[in-house]
């Protein structure tokens, strides 16, 4: 904020200024107006703001301040949705030991929110071009944690009973492993920029992750082509894929990151999903995972979508 001081003297000397002479001398030359003597002025700063005293584009580390404004920024929240993603699997680890829910459902819904959130977490970071590799290193760090106790290098037995079938630790290799390969893609090749990477997440996450609970509870009727399989979970990975899909698309759009023709969206969302479905719904996922028969008779099996494999997406 700035101060404006006159004296009562530079008022009035300022007044002939303002008197326009009412013609010129004939005989005056042809010279210059002289500028006119104003009064002295004083200015006095109040309040100033904290960067008045070093304006410079320069951070100490020698990055420009917006570069390093977006460093802390992307690795603050790297380091919060790490957090977030333990936080759940923590959270569901406990109810599953407590015996409040199921180790199947609980597992499950990790499958499903886990993807979800991390998609979700996106808009925190940055707008600069190295936001999405900052935002990599979430399922990087998951990915070398699957590796390093799906090979038996460290022993995690609440790790290996939350995100298994049958307590075997190469599991970890197939399923899981393929989930946070198929993140890792979408992060890194269509990032915040393409609706594409965000359909084929949420048809993976938010479709094949329901359509396993609802198999697995409404799931008496099968295929007629494949008996491993029921319409009740082709038809909710159909419709939960589709939403999810839609309500992801709308997220980012209400954030301004694309516009959307909805009318031809919703339309192309829509054959996406009943592609995607029908593909899911043939018989040629047994020629390359294996299919086991769990403990209570329900025959279980990963999916892949699109050619992304779906963690621990068991259709009964």
């Amino acid at each position: 904020m700035s101060h404006l001081s006159f004296t009562h003297r530079a008022i009035l000397s300022a007044s002939p200024i303002l008197r326009r002479p009412s013609s010129p001398s004939p005989a005056a030359p042809l010279l210059p107006p002289r500028p006119p003597s104003y009064a002295s002025v004083s200015f006095r700063i109040l309040n100033p703001p904290p960067d008045s005293r070093r304006r410079s584009s320069f951070a100490p580390s020698g990055l420009p301040v917006s570069a390093t404004g977006d460093l802390a920024r992307d690795a603050g929240a790297a380091a919060a949705v790490l957090a977030g993603a333990y936080g759940l699997v923590f959270s569901f680890d406990s109810l599953t030991q407590r015996n409040l829910i199921q180790q199947s459902l609980s597992r499950k819904l990790v499958h499903i929110l886990s993807g979800l959130l991390y998609m979700v977490s996106w808009p925190i970071f940055s707008t600069s071009t190295n936001a999405r590799y900052f935002a990599l290193l979430v399922p990087l760090v998951n990915c070398t944690r699957l590796l390093v106790h799906g090979l038996s290098l460290v022993s995690d037995e609440g790790l290996i009973k939350s995100m298994t079938r049958h307590g075997n630790p190469e599991e970890l290799l197939r399923g899981p492993l393929y989930y946070v390969f198929a993140l890792i893609l979408c992060a890194f090749v269509f990032w915040r920029e393409s609706p594409v990477g965000m359909i084929a997440l949420s048809m993976m996450c938010g479709g094949g992750g329901v359509a396993d609970i609802m198999g697995r509870k409404f799931g008496s009727k099968k295929i007629p082509y494949n008996q491993s399989k029921s319409w009740a979970g082709s038809i909710s990975m159909f419709l939960f894929g589709f939403l999810v899909s839609v309500g992801m698309l709308y997220y980012y759009s209400a954030l301004g990151y694309f516009q959307l023709d909805w009318t031809s969206t919703l339309q192309r969302v829509a054959l996406v999903s009943l592609v995607a479905t029908v593909v899911e719904s043939l018989p040629i996922s047994e020629a390359s995972i294996d299919v086991v028969k769990s403990e209570d008779g329900i025959y279980e099996e990963g999916r892949s979508i699109s050619g992304l494999m779906v963690s621990g997406a068991e259709w009964s």
